[in-house]
């Protein structure tokens, strides 16, 4: 659980909150080629991979186009989430990993955005933090591969909360960010695929030794 940001965030800030998360999450093991995830089909689940390797397809595993593979500590189902939308993917265990071990959380113990019971605002602010971050490193990670594409600066127009901290209105402003930043990253991945765990470690790398 370590391995999973937002999880890490929330156990630090707030033990009992940690413990209603686990309470509302399973955990899931798959063997190589069980779908894990399938496209078109409708959920309010979320999915952390804590050990193996899973690989997305655009259309049926093992027939549509390999697009992505998820590595332990990554997020995934969360724009399918985010968007109200059904899943855009087929996702399946990996046939190089024995064992395959998914956190599925239910997003429906989040509650209404305004609701701070039973989860907290400031665990809804910590789960939004962490994924409008994510979507906008995705999304310098795609501009800095095509500089002179229309979409590439598109993200750096949607503009930061900059008002009081730790408040219900960056967490309504966080929301329609993550919103906002979630549509543009489907318009590139609907262009040229999902970004991969490779090209993302690639670029904390170069950012990492800039820095």
């Amino acid at each position: 659980m370590s391995g999973i940001p937002f999880f890490k965030v929330v156990r630090q800030q707030d033990l009992k909150q940690f413990e209603l998360l686990l309470q509302a999450s399973r955990i899931a093991s798959y063997l190589p080629g069980e779908i894990v995830l399938q496209k078109g089909e409708s959920s309010n689940w979320l999915y952390f991979l804590l050990k193996g390797k899973l690989a997305v397809y655009v259309d049926q595993a093992l027939k549509g186009d390999l697009v992505n593979y998820v590595t332990p500590g990554e997020v995934f189902g969360d724009l399918a989430q985010l968007m109200g939308q059904a899943r855009t993917a087929t996702v399946i265990a990996d046939s190089s990993a024995k064992e395959s071990m998914v956190l599925a959380l239910d997003f429906n113990v989040f509650g209404p955005l305004n609701s701070i019971s039973p989860i907290s605002l400031q665990t809804k602010l910590a789960y939004y933090r962490n994924t409008a971050h994510n979507l906008r490193w995705k999304l310098e990670v795609y501009r800095s591969q095509h500089l002179q594409h229309e979409l590439a600066n598109k993200h750096r127009q949607i503009k930061l909360y900059l008002g009081p901290k730790d408040t219900y209105e960056e967490l309504v402003s966080l929301h329609e960010q993550s919103q906002s930043l979630a549509l543009l990253l489907l318009e590139w991945n609907k262009e040229f695929g999902v970004l991969s765990a490779e090209t993302l470690d690639q670029n904390r790398n170069i950012t990492a030794r800039e820095t």
